[in-house]
């Protein structure tokens, strides 16, 4: 009986993994989980971003476009961030530039 409980002891302590093999154990772990959150989220939301502010800056006289308010205009001018959307007949509005969300018909 005493052997038996003996042999079960040595087995079990040489079965469990040493720190040095959880700490590597855990640092992979994280080391996946921190890839998945950057190919999930972070690198589509800099796509995104960059693709946004490509449109923004392609943004001409003529265009029509739609704001972060819901305002539909056509762009009659532009100045230092500041776009001026034509909303009705002579009726003019300065916005920003990063108000403007969507490009909705290009100029020809």
């Amino acid at each position: 009986m005493l052997e038996v409980a003996f042999a079960q002891a040595t087995q079990t302590a040489s079965e469990t993994p040493s720190p040095m093999d959880q700490m590597i154990h855990m640092v992979l772990l994280l080391g996946v989980t921190v890839g998945i959150v950057y190919f999930m989220i972070i690198r589509p939301q800099q796509r995104k971003q960059k693709e946004t502010e490509a449109m923004r800056a392609s943004i001409r006289k003529g265009d029509r476009v739609l704001t972060t308010g819901g305002l539909y205009g056509t762009v009659v001018g532009e100045k230092d961030g500041v776009v001026v959307l034509k909303v009705a007949d002579e009726v003019k509005m300065e916005f920003a530039r990063d108000a403007i969300v969507q490009v909705k018909e290009r100029s020809a």
